[in-house]
């Protein structure tokens, strides 16, 4: 049986070592027959979560800010699987994958403060491989909302564009989208 996945893609550069890795496994994903959705956050207008407490009242627009994210929200709602791809800024995700998943929070407003249960996989390229503090937030998304962790992609030692080229996370990135059933 086919899934339906979202990648929420953090990183600034197109034809960058992330995109790199979500493009293998999107490839891997699709090949199994899954249907993926790739958004590039960074060419979207995601303001930060006010913190208002005030979304969940309309479950076609659940936050009161209406952005772009107007455009993931029906996406992550039929997803089965959430792929959170960043490179590594400061020993965490980026700024535009943090904005992005914290929106996500109206999602929950609108269903009596649950979070939809999801299958996720972090997919991180960086120039070191401190990958520490990203995966600590990660892991704690089972005990905290309920996703099920499908598995990490961490490509360490990657710097600019092309870096990851003969890496054998690009390899595992695309393996892990093809075993999706």
């Amino acid at each position: 049986m086919s899934k339906k996945i979202v990648i929420l893609n953090g990183s600034p550069r197109m034809k960058g070592n992330t995109s790199a890795l979500t493009a293998a496994f999107k490839r891997g994903a699709e090949e199994a027959g899954n249907e993926v959705t790739e958004f590039h956050l960074s060419r979207m207008k995601i303001n930060g979560c006010l913190g208002c407490w005030h979304g969940g009242k309309d479950a076609e627009h659940p936050c009161t800010q209406h952005d772009d994210m107007e455009q993931i929200y029906p996406v992550y709602r039929e997803a089965d699987i959430v792929v959170l791809a960043s490179p590594l800024y400061y020993w965490f995700i980026s700024g535009f994958l943090k904005n992005a998943f914290d929106r996500l929070f109206a999602v929950a407003e609108s269903d009596g403060y649950r979070n939809p249960k999801k299958e996720s996989i972090l997919i991180m390229a960086a120039e070191g491989a401190g990958f520490e503090e990203s995966e600590h937030w990660y892991d704690h998304l089972e005990r905290h909302i309920g996703w099920k962790s499908l598995g990490k992609i961490l490509c360490g030692y990657v710097t600019q564009p092309g870096d990851i080229e003969g890496k054998s996370e690009l390899r595992e990135a695309y393996e892990l989208g093809k075993s999706i059933q």
